[in-house]
């Protein structure tokens, strides 16, 4: 187990399955202390489970981001079991296609709901406990660097036919980085982004079945990518393939130690070199 991120407490919102989860375990790995996010209670409690089996430390802080009041009772949760906040990742989301003719206004709010209003609202929340903890690091002589990511998509950074609402929220994340990278530069707090290609996931696995669908807060929303298609998008690819959650994780971590303390205000595209949708 490495060392770079002992003793630091990390947050990461959908973290009960896919990217999110295998960010957790990454951190957990480097000896972060985690706090996990997601919908639902079981797919949470079983990487709780697994990150303590391992010998890290993780509580559990379920419901869904976009809840009124949810990100004052996640960093709540955080502050209480850990006493401090290091890492904190905005990853939780889904996505709800339409072309725009025929999407609803419940598609679009959905949407910007999930993935610019809820980021928003938990670093507002996160603020003032990151302030109190840089302040208090300057008066005792420390230097402590702070991280926030922010879960982007090559939707939002070059668009993609279906995903008008998706689109515009992913890129409003990019925006919200750039400018909490400048107004958060004094707290020795980075703020970067990470743009995420065609990563294998529930959302996007390959399938012949045109019905696959999950339940989101209610909603049915259609998952998966059909078999041909799956085979084109992946030969459009520089690296000829889909990445893996693993891989995607790795992306966030690069900003999340050490070596990333002068990065800010970036977002880095993991596409497996594709520049472009």
């Amino acid at each position: 187990m490495s060392e770079k991120l002992r003793g630091k407490v990390a947050v990461v919102t959908g973290s009960g399955r896919g990217i999110g989860r295998a960010m957790a375990l990454k951190l957990a790995g480097d000896g972060a202390r985690l706090v996990l996010n997601d919908l639902d209670d079981e797919p949470t409690m079983a990487v709780r489970d697994e990150i303590m089996a391992l010998g890290g430390e993780a509580v559990a802080c379920c419901g869904s981001v976009a809840d009124a009041g949810f990100a004052d009772r996640l960093i709540s949760t955080c502050t209480g079991a850990f006493g401090g906040l290091d890492i904190l990742i905005n990853n939780a989301g889904y996505t709800w296609d339409n072309v725009i003719q025929k999407m609803s206004d419940e598609q679009w709010d959905a949407m910007l709901d999930v993935h610019l209003t809820a980021p928003f609202r938990i670093l507002r929340a996160a603020r003032p406990v990151i302030r109190a903890l840089s302040r208090a690091d300057a008066e005792a002589g420390r230097r402590v660097v702070r991280k926030v990511v922010n879960v982007s998509s090559v939707s939002g950074v070059f668009g993609n036919a279906g995903q008008a609402n998706y689109s515009a929220a992913k890129a409003g994340i990019v925006g919200l980085t750039m400018t909490l990278a400048k107004e958060w530069g004094r707290l020795n707090t980075t703020v970067n982004c990470v743009a995420y290609g065609l990563i294998r996931t529930r959302m996007t696995e390959a399938t012949a079945n045109a019905d696959a669908a999950i339940q989101v807060e209610g909603r049915e929303i259609k998952v998966g990518v059909n078999v041909d298609l799956m085979a084109a998008m992946e030969r459009g690819i520089p690296l000829g393939r889909a990445g893996t959650p693993e891989e995607a994780a790795g992306a966030a971590y690069l900003f999340c130690i050490p070596e990333s303390d002068y990065v800010s205000g970036q977002t880095l595209l993991c596409t497996g070199g594709l520049t472009g949708i």
